[in-house]
């Protein structure tokens, strides 16, 4: 078969283009008409587990190890005390603006000895610029108690940082001299942290850049100008090459997976929380006593390699979790 004509090679990406966008169209409806049908049963849902204790810890005690790697310990023992609530929603569904890809997650907590507050909301919105689309977010400020932040003071550096540069206007050469950046990029530099304590995760920003919802909607309304002229069978033309941006836009970031986390949230532990929950009560019955389990536990624990949230809530108590189930290699 003889190779296709440029021209040709052309109209059939083309046609792709206009294909891929349609597919996109059709992620979209299925991500409102989910949201429509599962919002009344996640409300019903609320109304059980709220009379259960530890389920959302158990929930992330159960999580897929893609998640529970980025738990610390100390991390663990912040969700085994006080972690009661968790909440996940679409803000921007509605939004002919804005994208049903956003999400918000909201964790809900009850006293304790770590910090001030009663909920950490963390809200995601999904951006597009001419050469990436992702998540974006600002920065959380979490009002630690004297002594007990597990990030070692990251997430006020890069909440600070965001509000120095909201200050300081659009203009990205001069983010770079700010004290607040300064401070923040060596902190990142002298940390010696292999994995930053889930808390950080508060501070992420973007896994690119932070993308304004003003530079968003243009790249849209292009990109619909664009597919338009396709559909008509209208020349487009090739997309000018642009210098490469050669600014290090990761230097300050606290929490690069931050994005991924969001979405194991949102598109798993969220919607499968009942799936995790009653797999935590699955009692692994092959010749393992109730000693053995707590045995193998301890070693767990002293290797590093597991983390036993179980064995951390509600020990000792009435209405205590069963014995934690082994996950199988």
């Amino acid at each position: 078969m003889a190779d296709a004509a440029p021209e040709e090679v052309k109209a059939r990406f083309e046609e792709l283009s206009v294909l891929e966008a349609e597919f996109d169209d059709a992620e979209l409806e299925l991500i409102r008409k989910s949201n429509e049908l599962n919002t009344p049963l996640w409300k019903k849902r609320a109304e059980v587990i709220a009379k259960i204790p530890h389920f959302w810890t158990l929930v992330f005690e159960q999580a897929p190890t893609e998640f529970d790697s980025f738990i610390l310990p100390s991390d663990a023992q912040i969700f085994a005390e006080c972690f009661e609530t968790l909440e996940v929603t679409r803000f921007e569904i509605d939004n002919p603006k804005g994208s049903p890809r956003s999400v918000s997650i909201k964790f809900g907590f009850g006293d304790n000895e770590y910090f001030e507050d009663k909920v950490l909301e963390k809200k995601f919105w999904f951006r597009k610029t001419k050469d990436w689309e992702g998540l974006v977010s600002e920065p959380v400020r979490i009002n630690w108690k004297k002594g007990k932040d597990p990030t070692e003071g990251f997430t006020e550096a890069a909440f600070k940082l965001f509000e120095a540069k909201k200050k300081n206007g659009s203009s990205k050469s001069k983010h770079s001299d700010l004290p607040e950046y300064k401070q923040l990029v060596k902190m990142i530099e002298e940390s010696t942290e292999a994995s930053p304590s889930f808390f950080a995760w508060f501070a992420f920003v973007s896994d690119y850049r932070w993308v304004s919802p003003e530079e968003s909607e243009q790249t849209e309304k292009e990109d619909a100008e664009r597919l338009a002229k396709m559909k008509r069978g209208e020349k487009v033309d090739d997309d000018e090459d642009e210098e490469d941006d050669e600014t290090d836009y990761q230097e300050t970031e606290v929490y690069p997976q931050g994005g991924e986390i969001a979405t194991l949230i949102a598109e798993d532990l969220w919607p499968s929380a009942i799936k995790y929950y009653k797999s935590s009560h699955e009692q692994d019955d092959e010749d393992l006593s109730d000693l053995d389990v707590e045995d193998m536990d301890e070693d767990e624990d002293e290797s590093g390699d597991e983390i036993d949230i179980r064995g951390l809530v509600g020990k000792g108590r009435a209405g205590s979790p069963p014995n934690k189930k082994q996950r199988k290699a």
